[in-house]
């Protein structure tokens, strides 16, 4: 590696986490200004008095003070921030099947029966997610055509039940009412193929990733499988076609019995045939075939588009009569959707049952890895996330359709005989919820406090009694928090799933429900009206506010990571842009070899800077390479992200990337965060009052470390991770300080972050003081720079 010189200087680049920070916050400054990038994403630096551009604070390194710029990189307006961003909390069901497919094991390359089995399984995972648009079209068909449109405004339900009581004359008109039914569906519609039409770059601008040319990476470094599909384009018309053949088929009386008239079957045949069809292509379909986009040029998707809302014009037109007697509207709608429902099931078991095999033939990839690093479930916990896709997709309808019957008076609606499973579904969901909450809060963590007392490395860490105290309690509930959470979610999902399964198989042998369930079915009722509820009041709540949508930003921010691979109608993924904008923006500090670039990423933002610096670290020379770092504080990155997705985070990718930059990769964590934690290392013991533990090696390797050593600051520095005291204890330094225990919040408080910045840009040492490495010395310190005059200063980077 280069010796720093004279004129070396540090970029800190940091990438802020979930729940959207403020330029001032993620900066730690008073004010900041913007200095590059566009409408979405803004690269920014603390700012003076004046607004202009500032240097940020020095970095103490090589026994002196090194010059650093601040910048700070802004991407939540891709997820939060507009009044309309706020509708895309309603796609939070697609979202979720991206992450399934997201969640898939690792293919292993030398098996067929392992390459079978993956084609297999995103089939199955696209057929699902056809199946739920065509849910959630149908679900809100029930509530527009068939509760709405034909009882509420039929001839005789005013006068009866007081439903939409005064409505003029001219409403009650049957084509009237069938026209008020389809058209909040088609606008549903519009919506739909728009947002899936969204991209954050035009193709081929810097930072994009172009569809049909998806940049694969370089695979033995993390983030390889994030990448465009190259078909997302005939998915998005297929989605769009099946929203608009189902809206066709309901004035039509469903997918089950031809209508009677000619005119009427042969456009229920037409729309059910280009139903089937979109569901058969799009579990065909692949990510890189190009076959689809031959046979489904851009002029064919048009003509298929065109078809589809003329099938749904005369649908309209030829629709059955319009029952206004109080029970059903609209006959075969309901049986529609549980047909969609009953098909969703299937998919969601066939899909965890191919799960088996695969996760089986992966496994080798991890069987020698401690429990605590390998993949949730053994690998198969994408099979309850997509039920639990399913169960939030239909749990949404069945609940906003429960509510506006209500809003309505008309309890003598007839919905759907599946949403009372669903209220029972969601009614145990939510005991088991409340019993998951007691079990951990009220019995675990109080019960793990007690028995282990105050743990060995916290009083390492403190040296004031009190501080212990608080410590040892936040520690308890946290190491409970990452360890089984997500296994008590997973269990309680599973249950609900094999609750869904008992109680088709109840209906379709005729066994009646126990009475002992109805409480439960009542308590679902509740808690679908108050999901239903609770979203729409999120949704109106961000769009009419600016900066009361955090909670929905932070959801936004965990489901839209995902490229559109299994569901295509949901917002366009925000790491496609972010990941190689950061990248582009070290690359152009680099350009000066003077400057030495860290990038920092806090928290979910910790992912981020990770796969930006593989990105970059695979595509610059060596001595750039050497000029790059990498910081990560609060990252869930080793508990969370390696194990919920093994494809996109191989345990020996990270090992390689750790040793590609030899070392300058630093993990701040606490033990008392219940979302972040070590990302470098792992079974930690105490032996002799040493702090030992296993993690990866600057050579690219994987073996026991070094004991741990105490840095300046207090922290415990295990290999790459840096354990930082919490409460931070109070000195006269002068330096930012807060009282009480953090956890999760405001790492940049402690003063390690600047040391593990000035490690990560090879300035320092982890295991000396400060100066530690040696400085590049002028040999004529007298005379002055080549092709600068003496006394002027170096001229400032320009943004």
């Amino acid at each position: 590696m280069a010796l720093p010189g004279q004129d070396t200087r540090v970029v800190e680049l940091r990438v802020p986490g979930l729940v959207g920070l403020s330029g001032e916050r993620l900066l730690d400054s008073v004010s900041a200004v913007t200095v590059a990038g566009d409408e979405t994403a803004q690269v920014i630096r603390p700012s003076d008095r004046l607004r202009r551009p500032a240097p940020g604070p020095v970095l103490q390194a090589l026994r002196r003070s090194m010059p650093r710029t601040l910048e700070g990189y802004l991407w939540h307006k891709m997820t939060s921030g507009e009044p309309v961003k706020a509708v895309w909390a309603l796609l939070f069901p697609f979202a979720l099947a991206n992450v399934a497919h997201g969640m898939l094991p690792p293919v292993v390359p030398s098996s067929p029966l392992s390459r079978a089995c993956a084609a297999a399984l995103r089939a199955v995972l696209r057929a699902v997610g056809i199946l739920l648009t065509a849910l959630f079209v149908t679900q809100l068909g029930v509530i527009s055509l068939d509760l709405v449109a034909a009882t509420c405004l039929g001839d005789t339900t005013p006068a009866q039940t007081g439903c939409l009581g005064g409505t003029p004359a001219l409403l009650s008109a049957e084509f009237v009412r069938v026209a008020i039914g389809l058209t909040p569906l088609l606008i549903l519609v519009a919506v739909l193929h728009t947002v899936s039409g969204l991209r954050w770059l035009p193709p081929g601008e810097p930072g994009s990733v172009h569809p049909d040319r998806p940049d694969a990476g370089n695979g033995e470094l993390p983030g390889h499988a994030l990448v465009a599909g190259r078909n997302g384009r005939v998915l998005r018309a297929l989605h769009t076609v099946t929203a608009l053949s189902c809206t066709a088929l309901l004035p039509l009386g469903g997918v089950f019995g031809a209508p009677d008239g000619s005119p009427r079957a042969v456009i229920w045949a037409c729309a059910l045939g280009l139903l089937g069809a979109s569901l058969v292509t799009a579990a065909v379909l692949d990510d890189t075939a190009r076959w689809p986009r031959t046979l489904l040029p851009p002029t064919v998707v048009v003509f298929l588009l065109i078809v589809a809302v003329a099938l749904v014009v005369a649908a309209g037109a030829y629709h059955l009569p319009l029952d206004s007697s109080g029970a059903a509207g609209v006959p075969g709608i309901n049986t529609m959707v549980e047909a969609i429902g009953a098909a969703l099931l299937i998919g969601c078991v066939a899909f965890g049952l191919l799960l088996v095999p695969s996760v089986i033939l992966a496994r080798a990839r991890w069987r020698a890895l401690p429990r605590r690093l390998r993949p949730w479930l053994g690998g198969w916990v994408a099979a309850p996330t997509l039920f639990l896709a399913c169960l939030t997709g239909a749990g949404f309808g069945a609940g906003l359709a429960i509510a506006v019957r209500e809003l309505l008076g008309e309890r003598g609606f007839a919905l759907p005989t599946s949403y009372t499973a669903l209220t029972l579904l969601w009614g145990a969901g939510t005991v088991g919820a409340l019993l998951i909450a007691t079990i951990t809060y009220g019995i675990a963590i109080p019960l793990r406090k007690r028995s282990r007392g105050i743990p060995m490395i916290v009083r390492m860490l403190h040296s004031d009694e009190q501080d212990r105290e608080s410590a040892a309690d936040a520690w308890a509930a946290s190491i409970i928090e990452r360890k089984h959470l997500h296994r008590l979610v997973s269990a309680l999902v599973i249950l609900m799933a094999a609750g869904a399964l008992a109680l088709v198989a109840m209906r379709m042998t005729g066994t009646e429900r126990p009475g002992w369930l109805e409480p439960l079915s009542a308590l679902g009722v509740f808690a679908l009206g108050l999901l239903a509820a609770g979203l729409l009041r999120v949704v109106y709540t961000a769009a009419r506010t600016q900066g009361r949508d955090r909670h929905l930003g932070a959801l936004a921010d965990l489901v839209y990571f995902w490229p559109r691979s299994a569901h295509p109608v949901v917002p366009p993924s925000y790491a496609l842009k972010v990941v190689p904008d950061v990248a582009d923006r070290v690359r152009h500090h680099l350009a000066d070899a003077s400057t030495h670039v860290v990038v920092s990423g806090y928290s979910h933002g910790g992912l981020l800077a990770v796969l930006a610096v593989a990105r970059l670290v695979g595509s610059v020379d060596e001595a750039q390479r050497e000029r790059i770092g990498l910081v990560t504080a609060g990252s869930p990155l080793q508990w969370g992200y390696q194990r919920a997705f093994p494809a996109l985070l191989p345990h020996t990718s990270l090992a390689t990337l750790y040793g590609t930059l030899h070392g300058r990769w630093r993990g701040l964590c606490r033990g008392t965060d219940p979302f972040g934690g070590g990302v470098t290392t792992w079974r930690h013991q105490i032996v002799d009052d040493r702090l030992l533990g296993v993690g990866y090696l600057p050579d690219g390797g994987i073996g026991p470390l070094p004991a741990a050593e105490q840095s300046p600051n207090g922290a415990l520095v295990l290999g790459g991770d840096h354990w930082l005291p919490d409460p931070v204890p109070h000195d006269d330094s002068g330096h930012r300080w807060a009282a009480g225990t953090l956890r999760h919040s405001d790492y940049l408080i402690d003063q390690e972050w600047d040391r593990a910045v000035a490690i990560a840009a090879g300035l320092e040492r982890p295991g000396g003081g400060q100066g530690s490495c040696t400085e590049q010395a002028t040999l004529f310190s007298d005379l002055p720079a080549f092709g600068r005059q003496p006394g002027s200063r170096r001229a400032p980077d320009r943004p």
